[in-house]
């Protein structure tokens, strides 16, 4: 009987910025916007010899009640600034920015991307996502939002027309010959024309075919629609289902989506985000989990948590006492603007009973509640527990590997690196060296080839 082959895992790194993962108040927290503190994430992640580093992004700064809420910002310079310096300061690591389908324009978007590729060597990689919320409509031009059946049409236009862009330069039409003069070998290089439902264009597009061909795509969406778009078009998705169970039916539903599109299954690799906290022994870091689950939730954070179901100013109640008996406020004007938790409370009505069954039944209070059913790490243990459960979950078809966040900024990925990552290297899982010069290399993806429309004279 022979054995199934060991997966190689996939490891990468999520640099949040200041939300409610980090723990911005702990002493060895560092800037979030200095690029001093982008580098050293960097730089320890390609010592890790990680596939790539991840930036998601924030295009409005998220309210409670109309005022910028302080203790959870989301406010990140820009994506291509960051990743362009650190394409000088990494050799190998994958750049990879979530940038908007909504609110940019596919020529835009595409120079810029083809640019860092280049600048980079072929390491550069787009989350594609779209927006729901007409609140952050409001910081641009078009304001308002799309129905989600339109984003997603937007949004599959929006790279359909990125990658005719991408694939408007084929790769052979620089000459550059001193001797004769003869730069280009096709004068009409770059030329594309798209029309459809959301974009009417037509040029020759400026920066020549880059060391990938086209960056590697990436997809966040969990519903069904975001679940089709990546079997159809990304490289890889960014999943929320971090548990063995969880994931394991992820991964099933996913990747047989993958036939219809007449793709394989290793083509859309599954990377759950995934917290953890690490100690020398199992106990240890139960208790440093713990700790930073209540750093993370301070009772004032425990206060505007708990206003997100109730959509209610409940600033006058102790978040170390009971929850409100009051109802929540179940009208369409929400307290909160600019989060996409509120969407995961369907039915505030309920959430609310059912946390006060549980409050009840545990003696909790406000919070005590938000600390025990907000996110708890994915990973907690020492680094042999960590590595092991790692690499269970891959080797049994939860995930292709992690995007890792880590609670501290920028040194959170340290221990991981030094404690962790040899231990999966020792079980053959995990590389020891850079195979290859490219993000697509490090992922085990094809590098699409131009589709060649020319016509011989």
């Amino acid at each position: 009987m022979t054995s199934k082959p060991l997966k190689q895992i996939h490891l990468a790194a999520h640099f949040p910025g200041v939300n409610n993962t980090t723990v911005w108040s702990d002493p060895k927290a560092g800037s979030h916007i200095e690029f001093s503190s982008f580098a050293h994430f960097a730089q320890t992640a390609e010592r890790a010899r990680f596939d790539f580093l991840f930036l998601a992004e924030g295009l409005r700064l998220r309210e409670q009640g109309g005022k910028i809420y302080d203790l959870d910002v989301v406010g990140r310079p820009d994506t291509f600034t960051v990743l362009a310096a650190l394409a000088a300061v990494t050799e190998h690591l994958g750049l990879t920015g979530t940038i908007n389908s909504t609110f940019n324009e596919p020529y835009e978007v595409a120079r810029q991307f083809a640019s860092l590729d280049h600048l980079s060597g072929g390491r550069a990689a787009w989350n594609v996502v779209t927006s729901w919320d007409a609140f952050t409509g409001e910081n641009f031009r078009r304001a308002g939002f799309l129905p989600q059946e339109e984003r997603y049409s937007r949004a599959k236009e929006f790279l359909a027309t990125a990658n005719a862009l991408f694939d408007s330069w084929h790769g052979d039409e620089i000459v550059a010959d001193q001797a004769t003069g003869v730069f280009l070998r096709d004068a009409k290089a770059g030329s594309f024309v798209h029309t459809g439902q959301h974009f009417d264009i037509h040029g020759q597009f400026n920066v020549p075919r880059s060391p990938q061909g086209r960056p590697v795509i990436f997809q966040a969406g969990d519903s069904e629609e975001g679940r089709e778009f990546a079997a159809s078009s990304a490289d890889a998705i960014f999943s929320r289902h971090a548990t063995l169970e969880g994931g394991q039916a992820f991964y099933t539903d996913v990747k047989n989506r993958l036939a219809k599109y007449g793709r394989r299954p290793d083509q859309l690799l599954i990377l759950p985000a995934a917290s953890f906290a690490l100690a020398d022994t199992d106990a240890e870091a139960e208790e440093l989990a713990r700790e930073v689950r209540r750093q993370q939730v301070s009772g004032a954070t425990a206060i505007k948590h708990l206003e997100f179901v109730w959509n209610r100013d409940l600033s006058s109640y102790d978040p170390e006492g009971p929850l409100p008996d009051i109802d929540p406020d179940v009208s369409d004007n929400h307290i909160s603007k600019g989060r996409a938790q509120v969407r995961m409370y369907r039915d505030p009505l309920a959430t609310a009973r059912e946390w006060r069954e549980l409050a009840a039944a545990n003696n909790w209070s406000i919070r005590d509640l938000v600390i025990n059913t907000g996110n708890r790490q994915t990973f907690v243990g020492s680094p042999t527990t960590i590595a092991k459960t790692i690499n269970d979950y891959v080797q049994a078809d939860a995930s292709d590997g992690f995007i890792l966040v880590p609670h501290i900024t920028p040194t959170g990925l340290d221990d991981f690196a030094d404690k962790v990552v040899p231990l999966l290297q020792e079980q053959g899982v995990f590389r020891t060296e850079y195979e290859g010069p490219t993000l697509r290399h490090h992922l085990g993806l094809d590098h699409p080839d131009a589709v060649d429309d020319r016509v011989a004279s």
